[in-house]
């Protein structure tokens, strides 16, 4: 019986030591698992600008204005300033603008002024050019009779087909052409600032007669001396006399 009761005994205790042998596996098992897992987390970053307010400033910029000529001009100071959205409020209500020296009917530079209590501020204004319609002329070769009076009329000059717009910004220059003295001239046509020229030949016609025989008419010939001629005597026989 102590045999058999020790026998169990060491069963017994070799089935728990297996039993412990299993859960301890088992745990580490389960330890490597836990520590091979990777946990993922997502972080969101926002970031808020605040808007510094700019200061503002007392300092007064002109701008360089411009406009095509009989165009109106504007009469709003905020459009002659370079640096407006600067300026304080109260200091742009108190500037006063003259633009009575800008002449917008004639192209040039003229000067206009801001004045702000008695300071005074100067710009320039520049008034161009209305910008006309591209087109390149030809001009013809002309020749007229000595004394005849000159055309004033375009399309005797210009090959082209103009249009009244452009036809009102082209001038003619004739001062060059003498119609009372044989020759050739030159004439020339400006427009849109490019200067065009061609000539003029001035002709004497010639005196023309017409012969009974026919109607063609002919080149006068100078007249040659057609006086007849006098006709030699003719000599009379002479008789030897017998002596």
């Amino acid at each position: 019986m102590d045999y058999k009761k020790k026998t169990k005994k060491l069963r017994i205790i070799s089935l728990t030591l297996a039993c412990w042998g299993l859960l301890l596996i088992g745990s580490g098992i389960a330890m490597t698992k836990h520590e091979t897992t990777v946990v993922q987390r997502t972080y969101s970053l926002s970031v808020h600008q605040s808007k510094v307010a700019e200061s503002k400033t007392n300092e007064i910029k002109l701008k360089d204005m411009e406009s095509e000529i009989n165009n109106p001009i504007s009469v709003n100071i905020r459009d002659y300033l370079e640096n407006s959205e600067k300026i304080e409020e109260n200091i742009i209500n108190a500037l006063k603008l003259d633009t009575s020296k800008v002449n917008i009917q004639e192209a040039g530079s003229y000067t206009y002024t801001i004045t702000y209590k008695k300071k005074k501020y100067n710009g320039t204004f520049t008034i161009k050019e209305k910008e006309l319609p591209k087109l390149a002329l030809t001009l013809k070769s002309l020749k007229i009779k000595k004394g005849s009076q000159l055309e004033t009329s375009l399309n005797t000059y210009i090959n082209q087909t103009l249009t009244e717009e452009i036809a009102s910004n082209i001038t003619l220059d004739l001062s060059s052409v003498k119609t009372d003295l044989v020759g050739v001239y030159q004439y020339s046509v400006k427009y849109n600032n490019q200067l065009y020229t061609s000539t003029i030949e001035v002709y004497e016609p010639q005196t023309v007669i017409i012969t009974p025989n026919s109607e063609t008419e002919v080149k006068e010939e100078p007249k040659e001396d057609t006086q007849p001629e006098t006709p030699t005597p003719t000599p009379e026989p002479t008789t030897e006399t017998e002596q």
